[in-house]
């Protein structure tokens, strides 16, 4: 029995990175019935069959993962926005966010195409103040390339974002040896080509990084929904003030007495933040927890 990491899944096989040699696996078939399927950064116990097929033959315990994109046990999540084609979307990257932190992974903000759009420090500001590692990339000069390989140094990261934002490119840039496909922006759609059709992870800066297929918002709302109550510990900046709200119940949305909303009354917390927090609270006021299982 051997032990490793799916770095890749695709028409039912799994690679498997053991001591950096790849093992093509199939998994157990009660695997399905556990309703539990191998991810893309799962650790795994292995078989490895020379005369038949290797086969995954357990999931070893996951500190986290995501239904989109699929994955498991990841340290960093790196959230891609590109500042115009498309136009960037504060709701999205909040959303993504919240996920990250419910999730225990660590979100990175990376606005790219600086070299489109002069005014972008008043987004660094606002991802800055909540308490996020923020960086600004300028895709004719990339020269922030060692700051970002210092953060993915020995982790499991994922790079994900909305099609078009320009994934694929940042990932060539820092590390050309991979030669992504990337696709040009749809004038007529406004968003870019499906380029990416999988999830994988490649091999760098001592640890793993994630390439994924591009998302839409609808599949953050269908597939990683946070409950009312969770979701206010999913805003970072609201943490040192949900213990002074007047009333147990209070929703910060705009409840008497709520310390978040005197907060952002104070400038304390950014008005997109908290925009973002009211509409995915609306969202998801009336789900119980039976309903998102």
């Amino acid at each position: 029995m051997a032990i490793g990491k799916i770095v890749k899944g695709i028409g039912g096989f799994y690679y498997v990175d053991a001591d950096d040699v790849i093992y093509e696996c199939k998994a157990r078939g009660n695997f399905r019935n556990k309703s539990m399927s191998p991810l893309v950064g799962d650790n795994v116990e292995f078989s490895i069959n020379e005369n038949a097929e290797n086969r995954i033959e357990e999931i070893l315990e996951r500190k986290n993962s995501l239904v989109r994109p699929p994955l498991a046990n990841l340290d960093i999540l790196f959230i891609i926005c590109s500042l115009v084609d498309p136009k960037i979307n504060l709701l999205i990257i909040d959303r993504l966010i919240a996920v990250a932190e419910y999730k225990n992974i660590e979100p990175v903000i990376v606005l790219t195409k600086t070299d489109l759009e002069s005014d972008y420090q008043k987004y660094i500001d606002i991802y800055e103040k909540a308490g996020f590692k923020t960086i600004a990339v300028n895709n004719n000069d990339f020269s922030v390339a060692d700051e970002i390989k210092i953060l993915m140094a020995d982790k499991v990261c994922a790079f994900t974002g909305n099609t078009g934002v320009g994934k694929s490119t940042l990932l060539n840039n820092l590390f050309p040896e991979l030669n992504l496909e990337t696709g040009e922006t749809s004038k007529k759609l406004g968003r870019g080509r499906h380029t990416t059709r999988h999830s994988e992870l490649f091999k760098v800066c001592g640890g793993y990084v994630a390439d994924t297929p591009g998302f839409s918002s609808l599949d953050i709302q269908r597939y990683d929904k946070i409950l009312k109550e969770d979701l206010p510990h999913c805003f970072r900046e609201f943490r040192d003030y949900l213990g002074d709200c007047r009333f147990t119940t209070c929703t910060h949305v705009n409840d008497k007495g709520c310390a978040v909303c005197k907060a952002l009354e104070e400038g304390k917390i950014s008005e997109s933040r908290h925009s973002s927090y009211v509409a995915m609270y609306n969202e998801v006021k009336d789900i119980k927890e039976w309903q998102t299982k």
